[in-house]
């Protein structure tokens, strides 16, 4: 999995838990998406991934307008990694309570234990949003699900992860120096465990960007390519650090990845490239060279072709997006706090 690793070191994966819930049944809820969580936290307009972890009972998710239930159990944890509308519940049917509705209150309280319900069986669970890049996180993201789940407690390193997420929620005080990061740690840890065997448990015959990290060549020539990007490869000098022929190479990568590994490098590149410009001052020949590209006007030809604008351009636009953000997310804030002020 050393491909996982180089990706996330890329993507700025941030966590944080936002939610702490005991509900009893039946209960019933419009969970929070993305779009509604992005605007309060993210000024830069960065990808929300939504997750929920339960750590006693069971109930069921499924995504709204899609009747589909997937069940839920204790040690489950729920992954929405679009942030897609969705519905949490246990219990008889009955309405949907839209918490979106109520987020600045949720947001304000913190991580203190939020209860509702018929008064049944009782489910708790921890909900949480990491944010990442949006071009960077697309290699993973794309080969996902829309929601799927994965238990944790089937070793000792998944019941270890959850009841040090349990304990540091029960017990969680603002006020302790480093908390925060302690529980934003946590839950960037959670994601890629879960990730982890997600990847371990998918199909022999699965094929595409999950399935290759799990092969060894395929994952190997990723690796790679990821931890040094701008090295000037090859298909003959990838193959031989990978230990195997070009052919084989260009074939097994063209069978997971669906491209050959020099199309895959430059997509990355250029992304790469995308992400520096809107969060560095960096020149644009200077990012061009430190993708791996000998010349501006190559880096200029290879971006406008990938994005329709060239860099300069896209670096401008990406500004006044962010300067929007910024003040929508400003303004979020500060109605968190007054409510906060107000509450104590």
């Amino acid at each position: 999995m050393e491909v996982l690793s180089e990706v996330f070191k890329a993507v700025q994966l941030n966590g944080a838990l936002f939610y702490n819930a005991e509900f009893s049944a039946p209960w019933c809820a419009h969970s929070v998406d993305a779009r509604t969580v992005n605007s309060h936290i993210s000024p830069h307009s960065q990808h929300v991934i939504i997750f929920h972890l339960l750590t006693q009972g069971r109930g069921y998710a499924n995504l709204e307008g899609d009747d589909r239930q997937l069940e839920l159990n204790a040690g489950d944890i729920l992954i929405v990694p679009s942030g897609d509308p969705h519905i949490l519940g246990n219990g008889r049917p009955i309405k949907a309570v839209d918490r979106s509705q109520v987020l600045n209150q949720v947001l304000s309280q913190g991580l203190k234990v939020s209860r509702m319900g018929g008064g049944g069986e009782l489910t708790k669970f921890v909900c949480g949003y990491l944010s990442c890049d949006p071009q960077l996180s697309r290699v993973f993201l794309g080969a996902l699900p829309a929601l799927f789940k994965v238990n944790i407690r089937d070793d000792p390193s998944g019941e270890w992860l959850e009841h040090s997420i349990r304990y540091s929620v029960d017990n969680v005080d603002a006020s302790r120096p480093g908390c925060e990061t302690v529980l934003a740690k946590l839950s960037e840890v959670l994601f890629v465990e879960t990730l982890r065997r997600y990847i371990v448990n998918l199909p022999p015959e699965q094929t595409g960007w999950l399935a290759g990290v799990r092969d060894t060549e395929v994952g190997k020539a990723l690796a790679l390519l990821h931890r040094h990007p701008a090295h000037p490869w090859t298909i003959a000098s990838l193959a031989k650090e990978v230990g195997i022929s070009r052919t084989v190479l260009a074939e097994r990568f063209r069978r997971y990845i669906s491209e050959t590994p020099i199309a895959y490098l430059t997509h990355w590149r250029l992304r790469l490239g995308a992400q520096m410009l809107t969060s560095t001052s960096s020149g644009v020949a200077h990012i061009g060279a430190e993708v791996g590209y000998e010349s501006e006007a190559s880096f200029n030809r290879a971006f406008k072709r990938e994005f329709g604008l060239p860099p300069a351009q896209f670096r401008s636009r990406s500004k006044t997006v962010r300067k929007k953000g910024l003040s929508r997310a400003l303004a979020k804030i500060s109605a968190v706090r007054r409510q906060r002020l107000t509450e104590a």
